[in-house]
């Protein structure tokens, strides 16, 4: 349907005298027919970006085009995208076919017919067709937010703008509704932008993520590359849940030690990283296991702090022995729910060779990834491959 390009695009405000940026220098494509999902943590810029696609809110620097052709000039309603918010925005003195049909009808040539078969095509594929005749006040969330896709699907537009459409929803309903908009974007082939903070709606729905911070896109790939193949400490931290462990450790000869910390590691995964450079040794949850006794070398003690039971797995939050850690920082390991353990108790970590990834301490940049099954290494290098010959032919 359409290819919407950013480049360079800087947002600042401000602010008395002081200058905020907002959004700084993004370069980022979204292919025609993609689900691209934008996540960051509130204040990184997320909704700012999807604004300024719409034209709600104009660029400092930097240009937005759509298929080739600049759109800065152009007001909302004659860029042809369709928005969804997070709170709906129906019209209450209306009936669901008026808040469907309003936005034909103000802004088309379409006659009362044609508008009519819009809406209720529409309304069958958002399982509403029975609601036409309803007031907003008689539906609940999840009607409601179908109302507003529905709106957004009848107006045929290039892309679609969504901004966390799902945050108002109880979490039975946002199962079902990503179930929905997925299945929707898949069938109505429309490129389409997604914003949301919530990382199982953008592992499970996106094409690729543009993951921002503090304004910064700081990686884009498919929902895979970016768990397993994270450019920095943030994407690592970020995206998983619970997020990332990271030690702070030291590089001597091929162990990467700390008080208490002594791990031998393959020269492969250290090479072209000095003796002496500080790291971080990253480790998920759910890769570390936790011993009764410390049957390698390699094994670190540690103290259980708090055991979350999660039915058939177990969070268990733990810290570094007092004195072999200059801070109180708490660690999390993700165990078989029927380990018997409890706070207050002493466990050694276990993490298996193939498992860690490294990260330089001073910049937060990624020098090592886990190792992967071959056939999802093997995915997402071509993945990777693929974007980077795009990025050149571009």
């Amino acid at each position: 349907m359409a290819r919407i390009e950013l480049n360079g695009i800087t947002k600042t405000f401000a602010e008395g005298s002081d200058e905020i940026v907002a959004v700084d220098d993004v370069d980022l494509t979204v292919e025609d027919d993609e689900f691209l999902i934008m996540v960051g943590p509130s204040g990184s810029g997320k909704s700012t970006l999807l604004r300024m696609i719409a034209g709600l809110e104009r660029q400092t620097e930097g240009e937005i085009t759509i298929d080739g052709e600049p759109i800065g000039d152009l007001e909302p309603g004659e860029r042809n995208i369709a928005m969804v918010f997070q709170n709906y925005a129906l019209y209450p003195n209306m009936s669901v076919k008026g808040n469907m049909s309003f936005g034909l009808k103000m802004s088309t040539d379409l006659s009362d017919d044609e508008i009519d078969t819009r809406v209720e095509d529409a309304a069958q594929t958002m399982n509403i067709g029975h609601m036409l005749d309803s007031d907003p006040s008689q539906l609940s969330g999840g009607e409601k937010q179908r109302v507003a896709i529905g709106r957004a699907t009848v107006r045929d537009p290039n892309a679609f703008l969504m901004d966390e459409p799902l945050s108002n929803l109880d979490a039975k309903l946002r199962a079902e509704m990503r179930t929905e908009i997925k299945r929707l974007q898949r069938e109505l082939g429309v490129t389409t932008v997604y914003v949301t903070h919530n990382q199982t709606e953008a592992m499970t729905m996106g094409d690729r993520l543009a993951i921002l911070n503090d304004g910064k896109l700081q990686q884009v790939g498919t929902p895979l590359e970016c768990f397993y193949r994270p450019a920095n400490t943030f994407v690592a931290g970020f995206v998983g849940s619970p997020s990332m462990n990271f030690f702070e450790v030291t590089l001597d000869s091929d162990r990467l030690t700390a008080d208490g910390i002594s791990y031998d590691v393959d020269p492969d995964a250290t090479e072209g990283i000095d003796d002496g450079t500080e790291l971080l040794f990253g480790v998920r949850p759910e890769d570390i296991e936790l011993r009764e006794e410390g049957d390698s070398p390699d094994d670190f003690e540690c103290v259980v702090d708090v055991v979350e039971p999660m039915g058939s797995r177990k969070y268990v939050y733990f810290t570094r022995p007092e004195g072999e850690s200059e801070s109180d920082e708490t660690f999390v390991a993700e165990v078989d729910g029927q380990l018997p353990i409890e706070s207050g108790e002493t466990w050694f970590v276990h993490v298996p060779k193939d498992t860690f990834y490294l990260f330089e301490r001073a910049s937060g940049e990624a020098v090592h990834h886990r190792r992967l099954l071959e056939r999802t290494e093997q995915e997402l290098l071509s993945k990777i491959e693929g974007q980077n010959t795009e990025t050149a032919d571009t």
